[in-house]
């Protein structure tokens, strides 16, 4: 490895030499380089591990291999909200606090009922709202 780095640092303007003579107290370039190769080292292994791991999980992210699924959420407050979560042919309403989490209510699954006209409408009038107010600031 050190064999390396000297190669590299040869090839370097003004590396090893210019350092040398200039008697400056600091860091050299070899240990400059030798960090350098370190971090990338470290960094093609952390991909490599997560490339692999993904390779053994059947090419699926991580957390959406399991029975559960978010089928839609409502944020209540600051830091409140309502999330309904399907497991199987059950969906369940779950309220959302922070440091608590508490079933409000179980249900069968259903159907999600596409957005009406109005729905769409009021989304396209707030969507433009806000676009205008953002366009005066």
């Amino acid at each position: 490895m050190s064999h390396l780095v000297r190669a590299c640092t040869a090839l370097l303007p003004g590396g090893a030499w210019a350092q040398a003579a200039s008697g400056d107290p600091g860091v050299s370039t070899t240990a400059m380089l030798q960090t350098v190769l370190g971090l990338v080292l470290v960094i093609g292994v952390l991909f490599l591990a997560a490339f692999l791991l993904r390779r053994l999980n059947g090419g699926r992210g991580f957390g959406s291999s399991g029975p559960l699924r978010i089928v839609g959420g409502l944020i209540v407050g600051a830091r409140e909200r309502i999330v309904l979560v399907e497991i199987a042919d059950t969906w369940l309403v779950i309220g959302l606090v922070p440091g608590q989490i508490r079933t409000l209510h179980t249900l069968p699954k259903g159907e999600l009922q596409a957005p009406s006209a109005a729905d769409q409408r009021f989304a396209l009038w707030l969507r433009q709202l806000s676009e205008r107010k953002n366009e005066g600031s």
